[in-house]
């Protein structure tokens, strides 16, 4: 929009003004710094011995209820089935805004990301099913499956000048791809014991949240509030309670009240109001003596909400949150190893084994074979300016699996054991491949 007049006092007052994908590097990039120190800290925590004591507190009872009504967990059960929840709904809302206007709003956008992370999901549950083929063992066939996109965008985006910015998009493109894959081998094998009744209350508030969606209700407190009874529903399902903030996040509207043209149009109008006054913002040195210009900013802050959609509002809400203290807080209670306690039988034992090929080789392996396919096959095509061994780096980077890995790994395995040998592949694996990838890409990735 070309502002008329004296325009310079609206550029100013919205300063620059970042795009979605720019808000979402700047919080992935930071927030993988946190991660790597919540990580740091937990092994820390972990092999300590003064301090190894505070990790009995994520067992900890915690009651939250009202009235007659309460619900008991550990601590550590609150944050890996409730809190972890948000991190659910905030990967659901960033996949519906890709699908509808992002990289994947199109076949032609979507086909290479995609058919990458599906091959980077086959790839490393076949070579772990080839080393765990039976027993208990077999169940984490879906722990190396996924990549940690806060670490893997993270790593790329201090790269940002030796690869092309399209390499970039199509990483976050697969990242989310690969989140949503995850998503459904959570819902669909790693579930308890299905109960009816419940899976029929949480079918109804579905129901009702698309419901008001349809009825153009924009306030997010409705949604808040059934998402809460909807996640509850679920904890009694059988299946794992976190589904719900994938399934609340399809129900949030994605229309706004305003288009950008009405958007437009408002602030022509807005500006007209404000110079019919004769404002000057140079003779005017308190906003309480301005009431022209307090106005004006009121019906502009009402334009600019009107504007976003509620998906955007949740999506700028939470974020934060989740990146900044739900999964560091998900790192410092899950992936702490006691390396005292695990023999070196065990950390080279075939689930540690299983895990760490199958994120290392298993991803580099399954995300390049399947994109080259696609593009041999004329499925898909490659993003601008990307070469072939930028691919191989991408591959690497997606052996980083850490959150998503860990998650699967909790619902994978019940014996302390199993789990502390999938912890060391995952963390071996994110170690192994995040040196290589950035390696790669810095010296041998350039642009053919």
């Amino acid at each position: 929009m070309k502002l008329k007049g004296n325009g310079f006092f609206f550029e100013s007052f919205f300063g620059r003004i970042l795009s979605p994908f720019e808000r979402f590097l700047k919080r992935t990039t930071a927030g993988g710094l946190i991660l790597i120190l919540a990580v740091v800290a937990s092994l820390f925590l972990a092999n300590y011995g003064p301090l190894q004591h505070i990790a009995a507190v994520w067992e900890k009872p915690l009651r939250v209820g009202v009235g007659n009504f309460n619900l008991e967990m550990t601590l550590h059960n609150w944050i890996n089935d409730g809190l972890m929840t948000l991190f659910f709904l905030l990967v659901g809302l960033e996949l519906k805004r890709e699908l509808l206007v992002g990289e994947l709003s199109s076949f032609k956008d979507a086909a290479l990301p995609i058919i990458a992370a599906l091959g980077g999901m086959i790839v490393p549950a076949a070579i772990y099913l080839i080393i765990n083929p039976h027993g208990p063992a077999a169940r984490g066939w879906g722990v190396p499956i996924a990549t940690d996109i806060a670490f893997a965008v993270g790593i790329l985006v201090l790269l940002d000048r030796r690869v092309p910015p399209s390499l970039i998009v199509f990483l976050t493109a697969l990242a989310i791809a690969d989140d949503l894959g995850a998503v459904a081998v959570i819902a669909f094998f790693y579930t308890g014991q299905l109960q009816t009744l419940a899976l029929l209350a949480a079918a109804m508030l579905l129901a009702v949240l698309f419901v008001i969606n349809r009825g153009g209700i924009r306030n997010p407190l409705p949604y808040a509030v059934i998402g809460v009874f909807l996640w509850f529903s679920m904890l009694k399902s059988g299946i794992h309670p976190t589904v719900a903030g994938i399934l609340l996040a399809w129900a949030i509207p994605a229309k706004s009240a305003f288009t950008p043209p009405d958007f437009a149009a408002r602030i022509e109008q807005l500006q007209d109001e404000l110079y019919e006054e004769s404002f000057d913002p140079y003779a005017c040195d308190h906003a309480l003596g301005c009431p022209a210009m307090a106005s004006v900013a009121e019906n502009l802050e009402k334009a600019a909400r009107a504007v976003q959609s509620p998906l955007q509002h949740m999506e700028h809400a939470i974020g934060p949150w989740v990146t900044f203290l739900i999964l560091p807080l998900f790192a410092l209670s899950n992936m702490g190893v006691d390396f005292s306690k695990l023999s070196l039988h065990a950390a080279l034992g075939n689930i540690a084994l299983g895990v760490f090929l199958g994120l290392v080789f298993g991803k580099f392996t399954g995300i390049f074979l399947f994109s080259w396919l696609a593009v041999k096959l004329r499925i898909a095509k490659l993003p601008s300016k990307v070469s072939w061994r930028q691919m191989l780096g991408i591959g690497w980077l997606g052996g980083i699996g850490l959150t998503m890995s860990l998650f699967i790994s909790n619902l994978a395995f019940e014996g302390p054991v199993h789990l502390e040998e999938a912890k060391t592949g995952i963390l071996a694996a994110s170690i192994v491949a995040a040196p290589i990838g950035l390696a790669w890409l810095c010296f041998l990735g350039k642009t053919d």
